[in-house]
């Protein structure tokens, strides 16, 4: 049974995990763990489907305002829209298969990586000079998102902060222009896994409607203060993001049982 006051508290951490997620991802970082706080008696799938049904408000949000603000690649974007939804729905039916703690490791190194590669290269993300030909940018757009959909579908948590890297590190993005491209890959991710959570019943309405709602002015917020400041600040949030998942996912590698 879910009390006022926790949903109250939920709807406050939704804000925040929607302002975060609009600038650099990692919304997951905070608004997974506090569901499994407030709701410690509901199964997993049913916490990441309540979460799915909060973020895609927020992600949906970001990605309908940034590319009035923001030029969007599309030849690299769409394919990995459409690919990315394809195996995000694939992920999410694994994941009743498969123990995805499986992963944490994994995620755990590659968050590592992409942290110290964004602090120690001074001007990764601040220039904006696209790579590859028409043909290599479908190629690799698809194949990004076919790898991050299936991720998202599976497990989830760092989705927006590696398809952003991706975006940086393979295709020459600004920070800027990534998280466009970003935000409109992770709606067909999230949508695909929602679409999944809620045939099989895993979505807590009363819950994660609310949650929705608050989820949205806290992407409204963090998408003008991104386009406002430029790639400058949106690449000092995603350093934090970063570390904050680092230090959650070291925590519960240390602390398992």
């Amino acid at each position: 049974m879910t009390g006022s006051l926790d949903i109250v508290w939920l709807c406050a951490l939704a804000f925040v995990a929607g302002f975060v997620d609009s600038i650099a991802g990692g919304g997951g970082l905070i608004q997974t763990p506090a569901l499994l706080i407030f709701l410690p008696d509901l199964p997993v799938a049913t916490i990441f489907g309540t979460n799915k049904l909060s973020s895609i408000a927020g992600t949906g949000i970001a990605a309908l305002q940034y590319p009035r603000h923001v030029d969007v690649h599309w030849r690299v974007t769409l394919p990995a829209t459409l690919v990315a939804f394809a195996c995000s729905y694939l992920g999410a039916v694994l994941v009743s298969l498969i123990n995805a703690d499986v992963l944490k490791p994994v995620v755990f190194v590659l968050l590592v990586a992409v942290a110290a590669w964004t602090f120690f290269v001074k001007d990764f993300g601040l220039r904006h000079a696209p790579r590859f030909g028409s043909h290599h940018q479908l190629l690799f757009g698809a194949l990004t998102g076919g790898a991050i959909g299936l991720y998202d579908g599976f497990f989830g948590p760092g989705t927006g902060t590696f398809l952003m890297f991706a975006f940086v590190g393979v295709f020459g993005f600004g920070f800027l222009p990534a998280t466009a491209s970003s935000k409109i890959v992770n709606f067909a991710t999230n949508l695909a896994a929602l679409i999944r959570f809620g045939l099989t019943g895993n979505i807590l309405f009363h819950v994660g409607l609310p949650m929705a709602a608050c989820n949205i002015l806290g992407s409204i917020a963090g998408t003008r203060l991104a386009v406002l400041k430029g790639s400058t600040f949106v690449r000092v949030i995603f350093l934090l993001v970063s570390c904050g998942m680092i230090i959650r996912f070291g925590w519960q590698l240390l602390h398992r049982p």
